[in-house]
């Protein structure tokens, strides 16, 4: 429960001010807004707890800027929603139509609602008949949330077309951190100056997409990992979005994002009381969450949102009876197998899973319809006979054979897909999102996307996956999703549907879920195509990218980790060379980078040595040994000057044991590499730290990896014993290693 204060005063000016303060002691996270007369609130606190909240009041004339020549009578200082009327000259943040005609609102607070988590303000514009409720929290975790609805209480109907939250951050953070991609190189970093104008990430395409930015985060210059005040905020919806830094020259700057909405998208129906009074219809638009995270650098801003998630799986799990387990090693067909499906291969190659230690085994694409390769059978969501006939050689077979050998067994769906050249679309072309009655969307990988809004159309997806995780004892759907939403109207209602197509997918999901307690989803999209809170609030992993290249995964994950904890990013062991890129890689390298997050197996085990399966086997039950810190810990990343290397790890959550991994990318500018320091270890402590058993090897002079000629004091089985002070100010020398090859070590407590 959030400790807060509610109070009130008086400006300089003699208005009445009403300061809403919410503290989380154990999260070391305090958020706090203003109302002054009966305008929207302004936020005038956002960081640490302090220790006089009552002298907020004062904030009011602290924080209000003067009026200036050549502008409006008061100069703008923006609410949570800014609006014309409150000066507000930059880009629009929240726009209603009737009639077609924009209406231009000024909100007056009418009412201030407190409970144990957070505060609702309504508000409303009388003469114009639009009523606002915006509800802030403050987690747990430390995170800031906040949301608005919009109802109508006009005697016509009401268009939203855009509303955008804001977060104020203070004037010194100039520098933005946001990141970039593609397919197979998602989360690529980007750095920019925080300069008057606006900047903004959308995502347009029905879901966030390779170039979403998790978190568009504002900062000191130069802030880091370990060190910075960081503000960042995160919208949560997995539909079109944008998120935007923007600063005016009469303030400072903005943080907010919220969902796009197509025109027409969203309408409100007319209120049968106007002219009365503005109570709301029955129907409202609600946005997205839109989450803040401060932190003393970007390890302390991630692991707001890391335990936040993990806070509301535990609530699920809780409120469905669930036992909390281990997360299962994985093994996944598709970079094994391809289309090439048959009984006996998959069999075998589930007898050698199970003897490497994977404890969950997913088919991948080419097990149902006629879907041989990727132009035909998605949407047909019925097992195919003439790979899978009934009887011995069955999935249902193979299902049972894979459980008797104590896994979980997974199957892939693409549910919100499908080929022209299926059953399903040749007796339903009605069921596909299109702009016209007589023209489809831009087609990618052979597909388009079923309109899951209709609810014959979402009645047979559902039904078709409910019977067969029912049927085959599915432990564990992979959901992929590899299509751009584009031109996406129904056919049934003639409107824009992305918004309708979003909460469907969040329905199948629950509606699976709640129908079978302890199913789990994982959320890939293309890869890394679909990351954001609200999905992962029902997921229970994504796919962080198509690309298992261990080099190229280095930043993906990284950067991946700024939102997603580690046991929910599903991170592979491929082949070598990498199937996307081509690149040769060490089987030492592939395991370690894959050994923080969910491990899994994307590689043919069937054509490997028993020597590399054995190694395997080594590496596999290392993590086992460490998984449940994985789970529960702080993931942290260190600020290395070297661009050559990464340092990465995860402490435990009671502080007593980490392990770091130390990779070694491309050659460094020093030879040997520099001292690493070790990011997150108490300082008072003292620590032994010694390699992990299954990469004491990778170190030793003139062995596979490194290229030392001389022993390397601390690289063995006894270690060496520093302080968490040392480690984190000067730091110990890595061992010298070939580029493309990681380490892991071990640090605990005394």
């Amino acid at each position: 429960m959030a400790t807060i204060m509610d109070f009130s005063g008086t400006s300089s000016r003699g208005e009445a001010v009403h300061v809403v303060y919410l503290e989380r002691h154990e999260a070391c996270a305090a958020f706090a807004f203003a109302i002054v007369g009966d305008e929207l609130p302004r936020i005038v606190h956002w960081g640490r707890p302090l220790s006089d909240p009552h002298a907020l009041i004062s904030s009011v004339d602290a924080l209000r800027p003067q009026r200036v020549s050549g502008a409006l009578d008061e100069t703008a200082w923006p609410s949570v929603l800014p609006t014309q009327a409150e000066a507000w000259t930059g880009s629009p943040r929240f726009v209603v139509r009737a009639d077609g005609v924009e209406l231009y609102c000024r909100f007056a607070v009418t009412d201030v609602r407190i409970d144990d988590d957070g505060a609702d303000v309504v508000a409303e514009d009388g003469e114009q008949g639009v009523r606002i409720v915006w509800r802030c929290e403050l987690c747990d975790s430390g995170l800031v949330r906040q949301r608005l609805t919009v109802t109508n209480g006009r005697a016509e109907a009401l268009e939203i077309g855009h509303v955008e939250l804001a977060f104020p951050v203070p004037a010194d953070m100039t520098e933005l951190l946001t990141t970039t991609g593609h397919h197979l190189r998602e989360r690529s970093p980007q750095r920019q100056p925080f300069t008057i104008g606006r900047f903004q990430k959308a995502s347009m395409v029905g879901r966030p997409d390779f170039d979403a930015s998790l978190l568009l985060n504002a900062g000191r210059p130069g802030f880091g990992f370990t060190d910075g005040d960081v503000y960042a905020v995160h919208v949560a919806w997995s539909g079109n979005s944008l998120m935007a830094a923007e600063r005016l020259p009469y303030t400072t700057g903005l943080l907010g994002g919220g969902e796009v909405l197509a025109g027409g998208e969203m309408r409100l129906p007319a209120h049968e009381g106007a002219g009365e009074d503005v109570a709301p219809a029955d129907a409202g638009y609600t946005t997205p969450w839109l989450y803040g995270s401060y932190g003393n650098g970007l390890n302390e801003v991630a692991s707001r949102f890391h335990d936040e998630l993990r806070a509301t799986h535990a609530r699920w799990r809780a409120a469905h009876g669930i036992a909390d387990k281990p997360r299962p090693v994985i093994l996944n067909t598709w970079e094994a197998v391809y289309f090439q499906h048959d009984f006996e291969t998959l069999k075998a190659l589930a007898d050698k899973a199970a003897a490497s230690g994977v404890e969950r085994f997913v088919v991948d694409d080419g097990w149902f319809g006629d879907r041989r390769d990727d132009t035909a059978g998605l949407g047909d969501w019925q097992i195919a006979q003439d790979v899978w006939p009934d009887g011995e050689r069955s999935l249902k077979a193979l299902a049972d054979h894979v459980h008797a050998k104590g896994m979980e067994f997974g199957l892939w769906f693409e549910p919100e897909m499908v080929n022209l050249n299926s059953r399903m679309y040749r007796e339903h072309p009605d069921w596909v999102l299109k702009p016209t009655a007589n023209r489809l969307p831009m087609q990618g990988r052979n597909q388009q996307v079923v309109d899951l809004s209709n609810p014959d159309a979402y009645d047979y997806v559902y039904g078709c996956m409910n019977t067969l995780v029912a049927e085959l004892g599915i432990d564990y759907i992979k959901w992929d999703h590899n299509k751009y939403v584009t031109e996406a109207v129904s056919p049934r209602t003639g409107l824009p549907a992305i918004h309708a197509q979003t909460l469907a997918v969040y329905r199948i999901f629950r509606d699976l879920k709640t129908a079978h307690p302890g199913l789990e989803i994982e959320s890939c999209s293309s890869g890394g195509g679909r990351v954001d809170f609200a999905i992962l609030s029902l997921a229970d992993r994504i796919w962080a990218s198509d690309c298992v290249d261990p080099v190229e995964r280095a930043d993906i994950q990284r950067y991946t980790s700024l939102l997603v904890p580690p046991e929910m990013i599903g991170e592979h062991v491929g082949a070598s060379p990498a199937h996307s890129t081509h690149r040769a890689t060490s089987q030492e390298m592939r395991m370690a980078m894959a050994f923080f997050g969910h491990l899994g197996i994307e590689w043919n085990l069937l054509a490997e040595p028993q020597s590399a399966l054995d190694e395997l086997g080594v590496w596999v039950d290392a993590y086992k040994r460490h998984r449940d810190d994985f789970a529960h810990g702080m993931a942290v990343h260190g600020d290395d000057a070297d661009p050559a290397v990464r340092v990465d790890g995860v402490i435990s959550a009671d502080g007593e044991r980490a392990v770091y991994r130390f990779t070694q990318l491309t050659t460094s500018q020093n030879y040997p590499a520099a001292p690493v320091r070790l990011p997150g270890l108490d300082r008072c402590a003292n620590y032994v730290v010694r390699p992990l058993p299954c990469s004491l090897a990778a170190g030793e002079p003139f062995s596979e990896l490194g290229n030392g000629q001389s022993p390397l004091g601390w690289w063995n089985a006894d270690g060496i014993v520093l302080s968490g002070a040392a480690l984190a100010s000067y730091g110990l020398r890595p061992p010298s290693l070939h580029p493309a090859n990681a380490v892991l070590f071990s640090v605990s407590r005394i």
